[in-house]
């Protein structure tokens, strides 16, 4: 198929469409080739047009949230690439106890939010770089909780363009894992409760003093690459296994964290890959356990 016939799938979308987009500039990592479309929806009525048009024209769809614990690969991306950045996607709304928060929210100002309106329930997720939308998908969290505990319900949109939502219980969520299955989380509902500003503002200075003090912050990174395997951490075992400063090409193992790797300058994709995959078998090697991906790479 060839390239302008390929666009015509999108003909009335080319304000929200470019082509051959470099991903690089949208991830944390900086790193990766281009997407072969780059989608940026303006509302509902527009994503879901995107996503029937994907559909039949067989294009796959990809959601790029903050790009936070995404690694692309030097080759690109095939497809498309949807990217919620949108105001309507990203409002904010409180009622009472119950956030309502759109997929495009930046879950890091929501904390703070919260904790300014003296509103606990996520403030132990201070200092999680992400959208709303990524932090469902992989239910965030660190040392001190996750998100999931506070959802109460999420609004989705299956492939076709239909809207629905799941609340608990039949949404379930586990260590960095949903069971929401569907094409896009468009937003969610999240439980706080009454609580004294200062201690909330405490508890965020203790979370972000110990990130500061334990991950490379301010550095090319993803965040933890590895999940902690059960009841053992990932950075203890890669540290064992004698990786801390291990690099190929321009990708390091953190000398303050062994789960983070710091892209530095000259660094490629295939670097970090290569990486991963050194790290995974040394530890592998040294403790029998299969460590797996808590990024994605696409």
């Amino acid at each position: 198929m060839s390239g302008r016939w390929q666009m015509n799938i999108f003909v009335g979308l080319e304000k929200i469409v470019e082509k051959n987009y470099p991903l690089g500039k949208s991830t944390w990592f900086g790193l990766g080739g281009s997407a072969d479309y780059f989608i940026q929806p303006q509302n509902t009525d527009q994503l879901a047009d995107v996503a029937k048009r994907c559909g039949e024209n067989n294009i796959a769809i990809k959601v790029l949230g903050f790009g936070s614990n995404l690694l692309v690969q030097d080759k690109g991306v095939k497809g498309a690439v949807v990217k919620l950045s949108a105001t309507e996607f990203a409002k904010v709304e409180f009622n009472g106890d119950i956030l309502t928060a759109g997929a495009g929210a930046d879950l890091n100002q929501i904390v703070l939010d919260c904790v300014r309106k003296g509103l606990g329930g996520v403030e132990t997720l201070a200092g999680i770089p992400g959208s709303i939308g990524g932090a469902v998908r992989m239910n965030a969290g660190g040392h001190f909780g996750d998100f999931g505990s506070a959802v109460e319900s999420v609004t989705l949109m299956g492939s076709e363009g239909n809207i629905f939502e799941r609340a608990k219980p039949e949404l379930s969520f586990d260590y960095r894992s949903t069971n929401v299955t569907a094409k896009f989380i468009l937003g969610a509902k999240i439980k706080l409760c009454q609580a004294d500003p200062q201690q909330l503002l405490k508890t965020v200075k203790e979370v972000w003093i110990y990130k500061k003090n334990t991950q490379p912050l301010n550095t090319k990174s993803a965040g933890c690459v590895f999940k902690n395997p059960r009841g053992m951490s990932a950075g203890a075992m890669i540290d064992r296994a004698g990786l801390k400063g291990a690099k190929i090409g321009g990708a390091v193992v953190s000398e303050k964290h062994a789960n983070f790797i710091v892209a530095e300058d000259g660094c490629k994709s295939s670097d970090v890959v290569a990486l991963i995959e050194k790290v995974r078998k040394n530890v592998k090697e040294k403790f029998n356990v299969q460590l797996e991906l808590e990024i994605e790479i696409w």
